[in-house]
């Protein structure tokens, strides 16, 4: 991994000071008196700053990476700076042990991916049946006996380096008969004859994620489910992320929200500079777990919420349950209220799948506006038309069907659209715009922005619309270009915010 960048603002050079691991390079500087010239991944205050100071270490800082010590005094532009960073105290007696032991924690490069059914093996033993639905869940019925033994297991071997940790979460169904446990086997890097750690997790510790934190050298991990009783277990998938020990998933001060039934959705909140407007991004479709667009949006300067899920294969387009759909919306509003702003000080944007998340839970924000890229929103459409316009194209689109609605006929095609038109039609939009840029000739929802147009009926309501030619996943940089501009404009002529904000 690259090593983590660290800052220390202060009069000692902490470099004589402390011990420092290989894994940590460390900048030293006593007075700010220009730019930083890049953002750091920890930050350290051992000193007071005036306010210039204050300002142009707000530009290199990320949240939830900073740190105080003793040796600084809160000022009043300390307090902002410390408020807007989600900035913590450090007592003089703890940096030595979190340099070596925590600073690692916040490392630059996140990962999350998520083994799906397909890597899924079927232990020999099992005589049950079994049976594959898309790619959300393989179903085993049958007796899986009365002691623990193998029923699964991932072809995948996950690499595990030394002094490195990984967040497991199993997702899966059961039937209250059977009873499983997760085991984890870490072989030596380079071979399966030797046997380096062993895990095993029970069904109470699989209710949280369970940690592998590998004090030993490099290997790889072998994964498998054991399952005693009788009765139906479904697993739905095995997500392996990089894990920052408690600092946060994904990003420094990320943060799950989940369901009783195990629907995750993931959250990201910088203050920014606590000014209106706070921006909310709804990432897209994408197999790779995390957020996106975080350096695009931060470099906004305003209060910014990343949201991000991994259900499905790259998503669930933001639909789940109702106690799903509530945790999301007030997860939006929560910060609303940290920040005391109100709708009409709420962006909400999206790109392709983010777009329907941007647009749904706007019918319940109703925001200022809703700024949209390659939208889509009649989900039915885009799975309809995965046999004969697109075949092969969006396979995650007909488990989406199956998922909320438990078929892929006509029927649930139908029902699925009429989920967003109908709360759309709803919803007064009197006090919002939506700003859209679209695929004319989109391959997988082409009535996207016609039907903006034609359900539009609330008074005062703008629409602004930009139309590229080609399919979907044609032209992606004009239109994120485009979409970045729209954002910026909105920012500087309705917020009166300067348009060289960082």
């Amino acid at each position: 991994m690259d090593k983590i960048q660290v800052l220390q603002v202060g009069h000692k050079n902490w470099k004589k000071v402390y011990t420092l691991p290989d894994s940590l390079e460390l900048c030293h500087v006593s007075r700010l008196n220009k730019p930083l010239p890049k953002l750091y991944d920890l930050v350290f205050l051992d000193r007071t700053l005036n306010d210039r100071e204050a300002d142009l270490l707000h530009k290199a800082t990320k949240a939830y990476t900073l740190f105080v010590t003793d040796q600084a005094e809160m000022t009043d532009r300390m307090e902002w700076l410390y408020k807007s960073k989600k900035g913590r105290r450090i007592p003089e007696a703890d940096i030595q042990g979190f340099l070596l032991h925590e600073a690692r924690n916040y490392f630059s490069k996140p990962y999350g991916e998520k083994f799906k059914p397909y890597h899924v093996a079927i232990a020999q033993g099992f005589h049950g049946s079994v049976k594959w639905e898309g790619s959300y869940c393989v179903r085993l019925n049958g007796d899986f006996g009365t002691e623990f033994n193998q029923a699964v297991y991932w072809r995948n071997n996950i690499p595990l380096f030394e002094g490195q940790c990984l967040d497991l979460w199993l997702e899966y169904q059961k039937d209250e008969q059977v009873s499983i446990a997760l085991s984890v086997i870490q072989f030596v890097n380079g071979g399966l004859a030797d046997v380096q750690q062993k895990w095993r997790f029970s069904e109470e510790e699989l209710e949280r994620e369970v940690q592998i934190d590998n004090q030993s050298s490099d290997g790889i991990l072998f994964v498998s489910v054991l399952a005693k009783g009788r009765g139906e277990l479904r697993i739905i998938g095995l997500h392996n992320r990089y894990s920052r020990r408690g600092w946060g998933l994904f990003l420094p001060g990320g943060e799950r929200y989940i369901t009783s039934k195990r629907e995750e959705v993931f959250c990201y909140f910088d203050p920014g500079d606590m000014k209106p407007p706070l921006n909310v991004y709804f990432s897209g479709y994408k197999t790779v777990e995390g957020f996106e667009a975080y350096h695009l949006i931060r470099s906004m300067g305003c209060p910014f919420l990343l949201i991000a899920e991994a259900r499905l294969e790259g998503g669930c387009f933001y639909m789940g349950s109702e106690e799903y759909e509530s945790m999301l919306c007030g997860a939006i509003m929560k910060y609303m209220k940290e920040l005391g702003f109100t709708p009409d000080q709420v962006i909400l944007s999206g790109i392709s799948m983010g777009s329907f998340g941007a647009m749904y839970y706007g019918c319940d924000i109703r925001p200022y506006a809703v700024l949209l890229a390659k939208p889509l929103l009649s989900i039915g459409m885009v799975a309809a038309k995965e046999k004969l316009y697109r075949p092969g194209g969006f396979s995650t689109s007909l488990d989406i069907l199956r998922y909320l609605y438990g078929s892929a006929d006509e029927e649930a095609v139908e029902r699925l659209n009429k989920r967003f038109w109908d709360k759309f039609d709803r919803t007064d939009w009197k006090e919002s715009q939506i700003i859209a840029s679209y695929m004319i000739e989109d391959d997988y929802d082409d009535s996207a922005y016609p039907g903006l147009l034609s359900h539009l009926h609330s008074d005062g309501v703008q629409l602004y619309g930009k139309g590229f030619h080609g399919r979907h996943n044609d032209n992606s940089d004009g239109v994120i270009e485009w979409f970045s501009s729209r954002l910026k404009q909105i920012l500087i002529e309705d917020f009166q915010r300067k348009a060289d904000r960082s």
